[in-house]
C-alpha cells in the first residue's frame, strides 16, 4: 500500500518525530508525516499519514482528542509534568475529595485555558520550550478550548501528595497539563502532570495501534484512504457519471451536509473530497480519477 494512514502506540521517551523516522523505515517512503504532537513522556495514539495519506492529516489534527492522565497535587514544576524541576512542593495528603470533583466539573464545556510553557507553541517566530530552556520566563496567553468530557477514574491520597486519575476528551489544542496545573493553582498545593496516555485521535483508538516493536518489525496493517475517509468524514457514493465529472475537475450537485464530505466510488475509491459552494459541490482535494 502506497496512501494510507498508520496507527501507532508511542512509547515513553520517544518524540512524535522518532516515531515518524522509524515509520519511515517500515513503510520505505520519506512521505510521511503525523497527526498532533506527543510529549516524549506521553504514550498511545499517534495517527501516521504516508503517500497521499498525509494530504488527509489537517483534518485529523483538528479533531478531538481523548486522554487518560494521572495529575499529582503536592508540587508544581517548571514543565507542570513530573520531568520538570519542582519549584513549590506542600502537604496535599488531605486535600478534600469533593473539591477535586469541584474544580475540575467545571473545567468542563467550553473555556479559557492557558497553555504551558513548555510547549510547541510559537511565541515571536520561536517554540515556548525552546525559550524557556533558554532560561526566559513568561507566560503564554490564554486561548479558547472545549473540554466535552472530564471523569475521575481514582483519587489516591499518600503520604504527602494525593493522585487523580483522569479521562479527558477535548478540542484540538487542549493542554491536559495545564488541567493539572490549574487544578493544583485552584486548590492551592500546585499540581502536575505524572502520566499521559493518548487512547484516541478523532475517529482512530489504540484497538487499532500498531506497537513500536511490530512497526520496526514491519507487522502491522495500515489503513488505506477510503478507510481513512469512511473514518473521518460523512461519504457520498457516487454514479460513474460522478466519477469522470469529478476527473474532469467540475463541480456535481451539493452534498446534503454542509461539512466536507469524502466522495467514493462503486468500486470503494477515495475520489476526492468535496464542499458545498451554493448550490454545488466543489472539489478541494482530488485523489483519483477515473478508470
Amino acid at each position: 500500500m502506497s496512501d494510507g494512514f498508520l496507527i501507532v502506540d508511542k512509547e515513553p521517551a520517544m518524540t512524535s518525530h522518532d516515531v515518524v523516522a522509524i515509520g519511515r523505515k517500515a513503510l520505505g517512503t520519506r512521505k510521511v508525516g503525523h497527526a498532533g504532537t506527543l510529549d516524549p513522556m506521553a504514550t498511545g495514539v499517534l495517527v501516521l499519514g504516508f503517500g497521499n495519506g498525509t494530504r488527509l492529516l489537517q483534518y485529523i489534527t483538528d479533531g478531538d482528542k481523548s486522554y487518560e492522565a494521572t495529575i499529582v497535587l503536592g508540587a508544581s514544576t517548571i514543565t507542570d509534568d513530573h520531568e520538570g524541576e519542582i519549584i513549590r512542593s506542600i502537604d496535599a495528603s488531605t486535600v478534600d475529595d469533593g473539591e477535586i470533583v469541584r474544580v475540575l466539573q467545571g473545567m468542563v464545556g467550553r473555556i479559557s485555558q492557558r497553555p504551558s510553557s513548555v510547549s510547541a507553541v510559537k511565541v515571536g517566530g520561536e517554540r515556548a520550550y525552546d525559550r524557556v530552556r533558554a532560561g526566559e520566563v513568561f507566560e503564554l496567553a490564554p486561548r479558547t478550548i472545549t473540554v466535552t468530557s472530564l471523569k475521575i477514574l481514582a483519587i489516591r491520597h499518600l503520604e504527602s501528595t494525593t493522585e487523580v486519575d483522569i479521562d479527558v476528551t477535548c478540542s484540538a489544542g487542549t493542554f491536559i497539563r495545564a488541567i493539572a496545573r490549574d487544578l493544583g493553582d485552584e486548590l492551592t498545593v500546585g499540581g502536575h502532570l505524572r502520566a499521559l496516555r493518548r487512547t484516541r485521535v478523532a475517529g482512530f483508538a489504540l484497538d487499532i495501534a500498531t506497537s513500536i516493536t511490530d512497526l520496526k518489525a514491519k507487522s502491522f496493517t495500515a489503513l488505506d484512504l477510503t478507510d481513512v475517509a469512511r473514518r473521518t468524514f460523512d461519504t457520498r457514493e457516487l454514479n460513474a457519471e460522478e466519477v469522470r465529472e469529478l476527473s474532469f475537475g467540475r463541480t456535481l450537485s451539493a452534498s446534503a451536509t454542509q461539512e466536507i464530505t469524502a466522495a467514493i466510488s462503486s468500486e470503494n475509491i477515495l475520489i476526492a473530497l468535496l464542499k458545498n459552494e451554493g448550490d454545488k459541490a466543489k472539489p478541494v482535494a482530488v485523489f483519483a480519477a477515473a478508470h
